[in-house]
This record gives C-alpha cells, sequence and structure tokens, in this order.
C-alpha cells in the first residue's frame, strides 16, 4: 500500500500505552519492541509479497531474508520465524512441487541467519505469496530505532538501490542477465553482517530500505527540527538501472513512493526527475540506512567493508526545517 493510504487506515486504530511496548507502531519503525525483562525484549516482525524473481527457490530465499532484515534493522538477534504462505490448492502451472521450493528457500536462509521455522499459515490464494512473522531479542536500551537520529549524524547505506526497476524489468523479459544476477544476489544476502558492523561501532539509528525506497524510509527518520540532505552520486545503484529507466520500466510502487514524498523534497537544479524517482524506487531486501556520529563515521565504514559489505557515505542529517531532503547531484 502507498504510504498514504497506509497512515490513513492505521490512523483509526488505537493507540496503546503500556510501558513495556518500547517501540509502536506510532513511528513507522521496522519492528515492534516489546520489554519482558531488565534484561531481555522481544522483538517482531511480518513480511511477505508476491514473487519478484521466476525461481521459486531464490523467491524463498529473498522473502525469508527480507522479513529477517526487519529485525537486523533494530539491532535485534532473531530467535525464530513461522511461515506465511498464499498458494493456489489447485493449478497445473503451478504444482506443489513449486511450494516445496519456496520453502526450502526460505529454510534455507533462516538456517543460515541460524534460527528454525517452527511452523506457519496457509491459505488458498490464485496469486502465489510468501514471508515470515520473525521474532527476535534485544537488551531493552540497547535496540536501534528509526528515530535517534541527531544533526550532524552521518548517513551510510549498505545495499546498491534500483532492485524495483530490475525485477519489474525482469518480468517484462528484457532485463539483462548479468544486471539480474547483481540484484538477486542483493536481495538474497542477509542484513546480519551489516547489523554486526553496526553494533560494533555504536550506531545511532538505523533502518532498512524496502517498499517505501530510500527517501521514504529516510523520511520516516526524521523528527520534528531535524532535516536531511544527501548526494545522489554517492548513491550506490545497479548497473543498467537508469538505463532501463529511461525505456519506461518504473514500477507503479516507486511512482506511488515519489509522489509521496514530492511535497518533502529540494532538488538542486542538476538532479534529473528520474534521479528523483530512483531515489524513491520500491526495494526488495534492501540494505540498511544506518545514522552514526561523524566521529564515527570512518569506523563504520571499515568495519562494514571488513565484512565484505557496501559502504556508501550518502549524506548528513541537520538541523532545520522538519521532515525536508535535500538533494544535490
Amino acid at each position: 500500500m502507498s504510504p498514504e493510504d497506509l497512515a490513513q487506515v492505521l490512523s483509526v486504530l488505537p493507540k496503546f500505552d503500556d510501558p513495556n511496548l518500547l517501540v509502536g507502531a506510532q513511528t513507522a519503525d521496522d519492528a515492534a519492541v516489546y520489554k519482558l525483562s531488565e534484561q531481555l525484549a522481544i522483538v517482531q516482525t511480518v513480511d511477505f509479497f508476491t514473487p519478484v524473481v521466476d525461481d521459486p527457490y531464490l523467491f524463498g530465499s529473498i522473502a525469508a531474508a527480507n522479513a529477517l532484515s526487519d529485525l537486523y534493522a533494530m539491532g535485534a538477534q532473531p530467535l525464530m520465524a513461522l511461515n506465511i504462505v498464499g498458494f493456489p490448492r489447485k493449478s497445473e502451472k503451478l504444482p506443489l512441487s513449486v511450494l516445496k521450493e519456496i520453502l526450502r528457500g526460505g529454510s534455507d536462509k533462516a538456517t543460515e541467519a541460524g534460527i528454525p521455522i517452527v511452523g506457519g499459515h496457509s491459505i488458498d490464494d490464485p496469486e502465489p505469496k510468501y514471508g515470515l512473522c520473525a521474532t527476535g531479542t534485544v537488551q531493552p536500551g540497547s535496540h536501534w530505532t528509526n528515530q535517534g537520529a541527531i544533526p550532524g549524524d552521518r548517513l551510510i547505506l549498505t545495499k546498491p538501490i534500483g532492485v524495483g526497476v530490475i525485477t519489474t524489468a525482469i518480468r517484462a523479459g528484457v532485463c539483462d542477465l548479468v544486471v539480474e544476477q547483481a540484484a538477486v544476489d542483493s536481495m538474497k544476502a542477509l542484513n546480519r553482517q551489516a547489523a554486526e558492523a553496526g553494533r560494533k561501532v555504536g550506531v545511532r539509528a538505523a533502518t532498512d530500505i524496502t517498499g517505501f525506497g530510500l527517501l521514504g524510509h529516510l523520511k520516516e527518520m526524521l523528527k520534528p527540527g531535524l532535516r536531511a540532505s544527501i548526494c545522489f552520486s554517492k548513491v550506490p545503484v545497479f548497473d543498467g538501472v537508469m538505463a532501463l529507466m529511461k525505456e519506461g520500466y518504473i514500477p507503479g510502487g516507486t511512482r506511488r513512493n515519489h509522489a509521496a514524498v514530492a511535497s518533502h523534497l529540494r532538488l538542486d537544479p542538476d538532479v534529473s526527475a528520474l534521479e528523483a524517482i530512483l531515489l524513491c524506487d520500491a526495494q526488495t531486501s534492501g540494505g540498511l540506512l544506518f545514522a552514526v556520529g561523524p566521529d564515527k563515521a570512518h569506523s563504520l565504514i571499515e568495519a562494514l567493508t571488513q565484512q565484505g559489505q557496501t559502504a556508501a557515505d550518502i549524506g548528513m542529517f541537520e538541523s532545520g526545517e522538519s521532515t525536508l531532503i535535500q538533494v544535490s547531484s
């Protein structure tokens, strides 16, 4: 759903007043955090979607990595997960062997993360859907949120953007195989090592870049009195993405994301309309976006690089008009 539609629906739901609920729905964070004791909190999230690639095993792997990313974005350690499945009961085009491969992909990815998938729920659905309800743990107070940044903090991104454009081209049968493979490898990669680097250095805030795009999730990090500036040329982008956009392969979700943040953007004259839209590209299993003190930014980049992760310093937080994002070339 678009950010505006989702906000409208959620606005009618009751607000919870529970001192043990450390992170709820109010800040549009990546997962909920509930304190069980002074030493232990559980972190819970749910995420599922329709196939982004044709290979069922890869789809399962990507969907599981995407769901677990929400836990890593909170600084949590994954504990276990439940499957969420939508699949047609009787279909000549989609035999049960396809579902087996989807679940095998999810199971193998959970094993890579060091957790079991302990059950789940399925429904008869004409369009396949798969994901996880994932649970993790964290020490209360050591968890990350998307609201902890302060002026001067640097913005560090850990994966390239553009997979929404690429998967649109894949579905249209026009994507270069090298470009496709780069996007698939990124989507199925866990954000575990990036989170470990963030914990080692000590970041101030974090989120993962998924359906609302880089600018949509960055906007959620902006609290009153805080704005952000980013440099487009510093943002890592998959090869071939701009060429695909010029040919019209732009997801509807990406255009909706751009419409949702357009009033909050200030673009330098040499930032093109396509570049602004790309910054809103709806990602699947994207990277982590860290807010880190300027004195620790170099250490974070070094720690990420040592883990074999992308480490791009794309901008900073500043004092000023809240929810404003300045984009330079």
